[in-house]
């Protein structure tokens, strides 16, 4: 009976012990030898101790020290020749008169969030700057890439673009010289690219790199895409709305649909001279032909310089930022200021290419934006909803008579002021600002660095040890 009762038993431990085993949930030695039981080691075998962020603290940035002509030297021609090391301290503002170059100054405040060396805590912040480069998750290439557009010959046949390509040139021999370059082939390197015509000369020799880009309007796939790379928020230009506090914002907002800017576009942005036409004759939308041209940018300029050396203000605002310094909003300014922030919805219909900084200048307005896009791409969209606080029409409901305006129409008070407060809670995230803060733009921007680079780093390890052409690479 004892013995019946002994095979029992040790039958059943057997069993067990070999179902535990099966399952994974015990290390076989604890059973047989309790002190050469596993113990957790507290950080997984791959950890680079928080380096490449994604919980493990902020994403640890190693911004290459490029001198000023491919940067700040650009904001300011008389200091191109000044080599002095930039720091937060003598960083350059932002030009008060750069006119429409603000909307793609993405490079710049990336650049100045690295710089930055004031309190709040690494822990608070999604990036920060290392200077050994060997304990970065990531690399930043800090070439104004946008502005040397703008700067050197706007227009593409301009003897100026010369000294755009050979900044690129320029630029790409440091980078093919960098180990770090050469030990990742560029895949873990950040490199802003804004304005759609941005690094055009060369940029098929970054096209590995994570690239902050408006939109995908102007790049084949095999360059720039979703997959690898970031869209950033244009830099809106109009000032954000701080005091939209109306007990009634839907009564106080009369205008049903406002639209100010070019109606002739390029590519997709043909759209908007139809919609000119679909949209004349309602009392309660506005669509008005505006163009930033040079010459105004220039006058409004004169009118600043004017009204500062006299000490006086008139009918516009003071602005004061510190690194946009003090500057004279005018009439012509408020009155697009003015349209948003009194209109129920903001139409944003497609520029040259899908997106445009009218999306943005809505949306610190608190102005419901109206996108009408086939191929838009939108900021944040892997942590943002933006169908909680925006109305999305494709190019063909746009311009079928009637239809977008009678759809606006039906949209109840209750759920446009629910999207008027989500609006006001997330507009933060599209701020850019110095000292950078939690949550602004640039924080979010380098969040979703930090959301490509385990891609970026899959891509990395397994070219290393592939021996034949990526077979992933071949049309199926």
């Amino acid at each position: 009976m004892v013995g019946k009762a002994t095979v029992s038993m040790l039958i059943l431990a057997f069993l067990l012990l070999t179902t535990s085993v099966f399952f994974g949930n015990n290390d076989l030695r604890s059973y047989f030898y309790p002190s050469m039981s596993l113990q957790p080691s507290g950080r997984f075998p791959c950890s680079n101790g928080g380096g490449g962020g994604g919980g493990g603290g902020p994403l640890r940035v190693y911004m290459y020290d490029l001198p000023r002509r491919f940067h700040v030297g650009m904001l300011r021609r008389r200091a191109r020749n000044d080599e002095t090391p930039v720091t937060g301290e003598n960083l350059p503002p932002w030009p008060s008169n750069s006119g429409l170059r603000k909307q793609h100054s993405v490079e710049y405040w990336m650049m100045a969030s690295l710089l930055y060396e004031g309190g709040g805590g690494n822990e608070t912040r999604e990036a920060v700057r290392v200077w050994d480069p060997e304990t970065a998750g990531a690399f930043f290439v800090p070439f104004f890439s946008s502005l040397s557009f703008n700067t050197h010959g706007h227009n593409m046949t301009d003897p100026d673009t010369e000294f755009d390509r050979q900044l690129q040139i320029d630029v790409l021999k440091i980078l093919s010289e960098s180990k770090y370059w050469q030990r990742s082939g560029g895949r873990d390197h950040v490199i802003p690219m804004h304005h759609p015509n941005a690094f055009r000369f060369l940029r098929e020799q970054v096209n590995a790199s994570i690239l902050i880009v408006a939109d995908f309007g102007r790049y084949p796939k095999e360059i720039s895409n979703l997959r690898k790379d970031v869209v950033a928020p244009y830099v809106h230009v109009v000032d954000s709305f701080t005091d939209d506090n109306s007990p009634d914002p839907y009564e106080s907002r009369t205008t049903l649909l406002f639209f100010r800017g070019r109606t002739v576009r390029k590519d997709e942005g043909i759209v908007r001279a139809k919609l000119a036409k679909l949209l004349a004759g309602y009392d309660d939308v506005i669509y008005e032909e505006s163009v930033a041209s040079g010459a105004n940018i220039k006058a409004r300029k004169e009118i600043n310089d004017s009204i500062q050396t006299a000490g006086m203000v008139l009918l516009g605002k003071w602005r004061h930022s510190p690194l946009l310094g003090t500057r004279w909003l005018s009439p012509c300014q408020n009155k697009s200021t003015q349209g948003m922030r009194s209109s129920k919805f903001c139409l944003h219909p497609a520029g040259d290419t899908p997106s445009s900084c009218r999306l943005f200048d809505a949306i610190v307005s608190h102005c419901i934006p109206v996108i009408v896009s086939n191929q838009i791409e939108l900021p944040y969209e892997d942590e943002i909803d933006y169908t909680q606080f925006s109305i999305f029409f494709s190019d063909e409901e746009a311009l079928e008579p009637g239809y977008m305006v009678e759809q606006l129409r039906k949209i109840p008070k209750e759920r446009w002021i629910e999207m008027w407060r989500h609006l006001k809670h997330i507009s933060r995230h599209y701020e850019f600002q110095y000292p950078p803060k939690k949550g602004d733009a640039v924080d979010m921007i380098w969040r979703e660095v930090t959301h490509k680079l385990p891609r970026a780093n899959l891509d990395i390890h397994r070219s290393r040890r592939l021996k034949v052409p990526d077979w992933w690479d071949r049309r199926r």
